[in-house]
């Protein structure tokens, strides 16, 4: 897997991956009663959340900091290449808090950059996936 320049291991899971609902809905009632829907298919902005919770997807402290690097410029949009090579466009998703998100494996108090972190990162597609 790999997000932009930064390889990043492939057991890290899309845990969102089928939340998303493709067609955006809108519902009014007329002063008749008449009910009015509305529905359009969504071009992009679909969530992207990977996790490999306490038990997979560890990184190194290095990338860690390689992504918080990454995560402080904004508006930068980085291509991200899942393991079965599905591309999206992406930026990272701040709208929950910290978009990149790790936690010592084994709680240490001074790690070194090939320490062991879990890791878990917000993304945002922005443009229509790739074919």
């Amino acid at each position: 897997m790999q997000l932009d320049t930064i390889t990043l291991p492939d057991d890290l899971l899309w845990i969102n991956e089928f939340d998303w609902n493709p067609v955006e809905q809108s519902q009014e009632r007329t002063l008749t009663g008449a009910l009015l829907v509305q529905e359009q298919s969504k071009q992009y902005g679909r969530p992207i959340e990977l996790s490999g919770g306490q038990d997979a997807g560890w990184v190194t402290r290095s990338t860690v900091a390689s992504l918080l690097t990454l995560s402080e410029t904004a508006n930068n949009v980085m291509t991200l290449i899942l393991p079965d090579l599905r591309q999206f466009a992406v930026i990272f998703d701040r709208t929950s808090g910290s978009p990149v998100e790790a936690q010592q494996v084994l709680p240490f108090a001074f790690p070194d950059d090939d320490y062991q972190y879990s890791l878990t990162l917000r993304l945002l597609t922005v443009e229509p996936p790739a074919a």
